[in-house]
């Protein structure tokens, strides 16, 4: 028996190298992003894969040239309406789909799952012309109206809950409790993990999307961070150490995002109720 279960923990080495090798091809182009932010552009061109003393100059230039400041509050702003109304509504639909009965419930999740289906390209002429005639271009509004709602989070509120102990929301019934603050006072604390790992998705989702601020954002001081740092590769000229400066500030509010609630969005990703 212990035989047997060393055999089972031991592991190869070439499994071990093979490991290795994807993390580090993972990494990489991290690495060569936070490197090249500290490089002049032509050493970011011939390939230079170590630091250099450029920092502080792609700083400078990056606060002479770059609304940073500005780019950086659009996505935060917009990003975060977009993911506290996406959660609420979907999560909202999910408890809906899971908890109350009813013979269409089914095919309307399908149908859902349909719309998936449809690329956004399809859709953004429609759009577009919706929220002109709406006179929503160049407002946050605009912005986060069309990913309040989206299958996905629907589909994966309603999969969490299928765990989610139905005689909780009967006892709480029969205490007197309407069906609003069964949501806030139960539903909610318990499935805690689900709605952090819906709101890192739906945060990074926002914060890197760049078609449809490009299309809703029309005026310079609405731009957002991708936006802001697609505008530098518009000249005849590209700076690409200010270039990976920018994009390495771009992606600091993700990953910091990520690692911090790392463990809460596997229990959300793994349908753990607590």
């Amino acid at each position: 028996m212990i035989k047997k279960e060393r055999s089972l923990n031991s592991c190869p080495a070439y499994e071990y190298a093979f490991i290795i090798a994807i993390c580090v091809f993972s990494i990489f182009p991290f690495y060569f992003m936070l490197v090249s932010a500290t490089n002049k552009s032509t050493d970011v061109i011939a390939g230079r894969m170590v630091p250099g003393g450029y920092l502080f100059q792609n700083i400078k230039n990056m606060i002479q040239t770059v609304a940073i400041g500005r780019g950086l509050w659009n996505s935060l702003r917009t990003t975060v309406i977009q993911t506290v109304l996406s959660i609420f509504v979907c999560s909202l639909a999910g408890y809906g789909f899971q908890v109350y009965r009813d013979k269409h419930k089914d095919l309307l999740m399908k149908i859902l799952l349909l719309s998936m289906m449809i690329p956004f390209a399809s859709i953004m002429v429609p759009l577009f012309k919706m929220f002109s005639s709406a006179h929503l271009l160049n407002t946050t509004l605009g912005f986060v109206l069309p990913s309040i709602s989206t299958a996905f989070l629907i589909f994966f509120f309603r999969q969490n809950s299928q765990a989610f102990p139905i005689e909780t929301i009967q006892a709480a019934r029969v205490d007197g409790l309407n069906e609003f603050q069964i949501y806030l006072q139960v539903y909610f604390p318990i499935m805690s993990p689900t709605f952090a790992a819906a709101a890192i998705v739906t945060f990074m989702n926002g914060w890197n999307n760049y078609m449809w601020p490009l299309i809703v954002m029309q005026s310079q001081s609405m731009r957002t961070m991708p936006l802001v740092v697609t505008g530098l590769t518009a000249g005849y000229v590209t700076d690409y150490g200010l270039l990976m400066l920018c994009v390495s500030i771009m992606t600091l509010p993700t990953i910091i995002l990520f690692f911090t609630q790392q463990k809460r969005f596997v229990e959300g990703v793994t349908g753990s109720v607590k």
